[in-house]
């Protein structure tokens, strides 16, 4: 079928939605299918077949960080998690001067938003909260910085 115009594809979008009388219908009328409409698949330790815990997030983290070259080991990750928020994925940071500035530290790896924006790795998902995102990021950043996760002693 030959490509529409744009307009022409709201147009159509537009009256199927009205004429059902639904209005969260999102998907286009022409030329979708299943591999359109689907959304991306983020990493997740279940998704990678680890448990939905400490040790799983730390171990769907690792293999991450493998295909993309972070280094890093478990326990310099666990040392870590277990320093900046005591293994609870939702550890927010209310006092210090980051909070202070309006820019928390958040997550197993107590990462602010700028930091984990910056050094987001793809395929995780932008959720900071998300362990194995945050820890990810957290990790690349760690790299970038201090070589490795297994040179940080302290608060980074």
């Amino acid at each position: 079928m030959p490509a529409q115009p744009r307009r022409s594809r709201r147009l159509a979008r537009t009256l199927a939605v009205a004429a059902t009388g639904v209005t969260v219908l999102a998907l286009p009328l022409f030329g979708a299918t299943a591999a359109s409409a689907a959304t991306p698949t983020v990493t997740t330790a279940t998704s990678l077949g680890y448990a939905n815990n400490l040790d799983g997030w730390i171990r769907a983290s690792l293999q991450v960080m493998a295909q993309h070259g972070i280094p890093g080991t478990y326990n310099g990750i666990y040392r870590n998690v277990m320093r900046e928020s005591s293994g609870n994925p939702s550890a927010v940071n209310l006092w210090d001067s980051n909070a202070a500035a309006g820019t928390p530290s958040k997550g197993l790896l107590q990462v602010i938003d700028p930091t984990f924006n910056a050094y987001h790795v793809s395929g995780t998902s932008w959720d900071p909260y998300e362990p194995v995102a945050n820890i990810t990021a957290a990790c690349n950043y760690a790299a970038a910085r201090y070589g490795s996760i297994d040179n940080v002693f302290g608060a980074y």
